[in-house]
């Protein structure tokens, strides 16, 4: 289903979900949710990919649909990056992982995104948590945008990072973003609460809460401020192995790695 708002879960603002929100914050109304409480996936929901294109970014694993790799078990889902050979689509390769969507299910225009998750780490691993435009209404990537709203490089696992990508078709395309770094300990140590806030014009990132990033200057050759920012975009969820940012996995890297998801929650503005 398409649109700015897909599912009423309820017409109650969750503000005890936001963290210690401020009155403006509080005026959010939750409008979508996955608690991952049932048996399996909720497929009214959310889309498994199974690709051997290695994601664009010349990764290392196949996206798999099967229950090794994207499953829901104890109320979490479970996105699991292995160590195998496995073949699809006349292709070899040494990884498999998961990588789900709302895609043709969900989209938003303008919203709060709230996920709590539990990472992985080791060399290699790179776990994402973005949002794509629905209709690439401004052309191609990235004139139609990305939103990166956690990214994790797995050595570096006390680090994630929020990132905008814009500007023009690849290789016309910019990005800016900045990361947030624990006090102690890594993200896969225990849960953490992952957050956007999209409004026309700013968008904020947050971890647990904390405001760390806040921006307010992007473009798009395909149409004016606040192009590409004022269309639809679906969620993504996956883990890849390998890629231009964090380099292939090495002998330190211990398999299979898992990103767990408490819960995805999606909020908008009440009108």
């Amino acid at each position: 289903m398409f649109g700015l708002v897909t599912r009423a879960i309820g017409a109650v603002i969750v503000a005890a979900s936001l963290g210690g929100a401020s009155a403006d914050e509080t005026a959010w109304q939750l409008v979508w949710s996955d608690e991952f409480d049932g048996a399996k996936l909720d497929y009214t929901k959310w889309a498994v990919e199974e690709n051997a294109h290695g994601g664009g970014n010349n990764e290392l694993q196949f996206y798999v649909e099967r229950p090794e790799n994207v499953r829901v078990e104890n109320g979490q889902l479970v996105i699991e990056a292995r160590k195998e050979v496995f073949v699809l689509a006349d292709q070899t390769r040494q990884f498999t992982s998961g990588r789900i969507r709302t895609k043709n299910r969900a989209d938003w225009k303008y919203c709060r995104v709230e996920v709590k998750a539990k990472l992985p780490t080791g060399r290699g691993l790179w776990p994402a948590i973005w949002m794509m435009p629905t209709q690439d209404q401004y052309g191609g990537w990235a004139a139609s945008g990305e939103i990166d709203i956690m990214e994790l490089v797995g050595h570096e696992s006390n680090s994630v990072f929020g990132t905008l990508h814009y500007g023009g078709k690849w290789p016309k395309n910019v990005h800016t973003g900045k990361p947030f770094v624990l006090a102690k300990g890594t993200f896969a140590d225990d849960f953490h609460v992952f957050a956007l806030e999209w409004k026309q014009g700013v968008i904020r990132w947050y971890v647990d809460g904390a405001l760390y990033q806040t921006q307010t200057q992007w473009r798009s050759d395909g149409g004016p401020f606040p192009a590409p920012f004022d269309q639809a975009f679906y969620l993504i969820l996956n883990v890849s192995v390998g890629g231009h940012l964090p380099g292939p996995p090495d002998a330190s890297t211990v398999f299979p790695q898992r990103m767990l998801v408490d819960y995805v929650r999606v909020y908008q503005r009440k009108p």
